[in-house]
């Protein structure tokens, strides 16, 4: 197996499903991916467990993507991982503070759960746009804007590549300024 490149163990594993192979880029890849993990995380133990988060990850992954140069593939995947576990956290660390601030002081906290009218018709505006577009780009917004995946997240739930993911957000964005700024004359 050591004899094999990256390339023929990622196709032989499409081929057999024999997880060996995966273990055996597990032994190749560890440390460049924790080294990308710490790069990412700062802390040794979310390194840890983000690598081997992200090699439970391949076995799936390598059955569905389309590997051309396995290194620069795995660099996405593991930066990707590391991205949205930031994201997470920062959403968990968000939700405690509001939660300390609540604590501290309960009468305020019922006050910002409500939306101004103006926010409120600003956010209706902009839910009624979302409905207006294609159904690719409405998909491709909602998913990578309002539920906060990656690109290749997104490109795995709708099936679409990463090239039109971004071309669908790309050209969604921009009818969804001009329907916004035509609402707004």
């Amino acid at each position: 197996m050591q004899a094999l490149t990256d390339n023929e163990i990622v196709a032989l594993y499409k081929e057999t499903r024999n997880h060996e192979l995966v273990g055996e880029l597990f032994r190749r890849y560890t440390r460049f991916v924790f080294l990308v993990c710490m790069k990412y995380l700062k802390e040794e133990d979310a390194a840890k467990d983000a690598t081997m988060q992200v090699f439970e990850e391949l076995f799936e992954k390598l059955k569905k993507h389309e590997i051309h140069h396995f290194k620069p593939w795995l660099y996405m995947v593991v930066k990707n991982h590391c991205l949205i576990h930031l994201r997470q956290e920062k959403k968990i660390t968000s939700w405690k503070e509001e939660e300390i601030r609540y604590a501290a002081n309960p009468v305020e906290f019922p006050t910002q759960l409500h939306l101004t009218d103006d926010k409120e018709k600003a956010l209706t505006k902009l839910e009624d746009a979302i409905l207006s577009l294609r159904k690719e780009q409405r998909t491709c917004i909602e998913l990578f804007y309002l539920k906060k995946m990656c690109y290749q997240e997104v490109a795995e739930k709708t099936g679409y590549s990463e090239k039109q993911v971004k071309s669908y957000l790309q050209n969604g964005k921009r009818n969804l300024r001009m329907i916004l700024e035509k609402d707004d004359n």
